[in-house]
């Protein structure tokens, strides 16, 4: 541990279409789970499986981003498979898929950049 003054993000490895998918960074200050279209082309997924939409994600190039459309993807992150909507994005950037507030609710999960982990919060 490096102490509490590191700023790492939390990234996860996750299952997603039958397929690992390292680099997935969990951003509670998303307000959309983002997907690049070059890891639906990594994991050859079918273009006509995209919704076509006319959504603008903002915070990409100081400014926003028009959306490609919207996927429904299946994950399994630990024991636990969700089915989640993403934003398909047209970007080149450092992470395979970004799981923002969407994500983070339906799971309820908890992060922790400090301790580089997930919590599932479950119904008892």
């Amino acid at each position: 541990m490096e102490g509490t003054e590191h700023n790492r993000a939390l990234h996860l490895t996750v299952k997603c279409e039958d397929s690992v998918v390292t680099r997935v960074p969990v951003d509670k200050g998303s307000n959309a789970n983002i997907c690049p279209i070059s890891t639906l082309n990594k994991l050859k997924v079918d273009d006509e499986r995209i919704h076509k939409n006319n959504i603008c994600v903002w915070g990409f190039d100081d400014g926003g981003k028009d959306s490609v459309g919207d996927i429904v993807l299946d994950l399994t992150i630990g024991p636990v498979e969700f089915t989640m909507e993403f934003q398909v994005l047209n970007v080149v950037i450092s992470y395979n898929l970004l799981l923002g507030r969407p994500w983070v609710h339906t799971a309820k999960a908890v992060s922790s950049t400090l301790h580089q982990m997930v919590k599932f919060e479950w119904d008892r």
